[in-house]
């Protein structure tokens, strides 16, 4: 048995015993996390250069690339180095720093959704009062409040989790360091205040969750009602991938932490983690750029050939 103080470091999960295997996970895994690093710096970049996208929508998209830049160099880049140097060790604090930069992603992804669902509303349902609603100044502050909450939130249950007595070993069963994996490890009822915690947040998630469903039921119900054929296919071009991306989040994290106990194993939670920590990051800039005409032909100027008209 061993106790907080004397855990130096923790063992993650390791996807194979087999050193092959190990190698392909290593290639897989930079494959993804290159194609992240592309996609999520091209947005970034193509938005900062090109006046053209300084509008409210693209300035919410540039800071969820760089969230989910974040979110997947977290989880990927120590993984890979554990699949090449065939280890599982993580140290205290690497582990502690996980958990805090993991919680910071999700949290902050989910409230940057949550406002670019009201972006989208004010945009289709109000379109008079838009830059009332979201001029410059109100963009800094909400981009600036999903920040500040999503460091708050991590902070808390970092410090919250890493405080508790740690009794049941040092051994992690999952890749990365998680706080259900943690809590797992601690030999003392004052995990209930974590548990506490973990209730209040996903409270407050679930009101993100609620506020998306009914920002778009309103925004259907506008789209439905516009004459236009050109003006009822923009809105469903600048609405869809959005929505795309809330239903790949919320899903896969929904699935993986919400799954009945009867279906869970270390297999299929290994395959849930990596469905909702690294390839959401990968696939967001792909949702995006695939079906905007106007951020396709940024791109095309940025790096000439690459992107043609539709």
């Amino acid at each position: 048995m061993s106790n907080s103080s004397s855990i130096t470091h923790f063992l993650l999960l390791a996807f194979t015993g087999t050193r092959q295997l190990q190698l392909l996970h290593f290639w897989l895994f930079l494959a993804t996390y290159l194609a992240a690093l592309l996609g999520n710096s091209l947005i970034i970049t193509t938005i900062a250069c090109d006046h053209h996208l300084h509008t409210p929508m693209y300035f919410f998209l540039l800071n969820l690339a760089l969230i989910d830049l974040g979110y997947v160099s977290t989880t990927v880049l120590k993984s890979m180095a554990n699949f090449l140097w065939d280890t599982r060790a993580i140290s205290y604090a690497g582990c502690a720093a996980q958990v805090f930069f993991i919680v910071f992603s999700i949290s902050g992804e989910l409230y940057l959704l949550t406002i670019m669902a009201y972006d989208r509303y004010a945009a289709i349902c109000r379109p008079l009062h838009y830059e009332t609603l979201l001029g410059s100044r109100v963009c800094v502050l909400l981009a600036a409040a999903a920040w500040a909450c999503g460091f708050l939130t991590a902070l808390l249950h970092t410090a919250n989790t890493f405080s508790l007595p740690l009794c049941q070993g040092n051994a992690v069963e999952q890749f990365f360091c998680e706080i259900p994996q943690i809590l797992k490890l601690s030999c003392s009822t004052s995990y209930l205040r974590e548990l506490v915690l973990i209730v209040l947040s996903a409270s407050l998630f679930f009101v993100c969750f609620v506020f998306i469903v009914v920002s778009y039921v309103q925004i259907f119900r506008a789209v439905l009602r516009i004459p236009s054929q050109q003006g009822y296919h923009k809105a469903f071009a600048t609405c869809l991938p959005h929505l795309a991306v809330v239903s790949l989040f919320i899903t896969t994290g929904f699935f993986a932490y919400l799954k009945p106990p009867s279906i869970s194993s270390t297999s299929l939670n290994l395959v849930m983690a990596v469905l909702y920590s690294v390839v959401p990051p990968a696939v967001n800039p792909l949702i995006y750029s695939l079906k905007n005409q106007e951020l396709k032909d940024a791109l095309s100027k940025l790096i000439p050939g690459c992107f043609q008209k539709q």
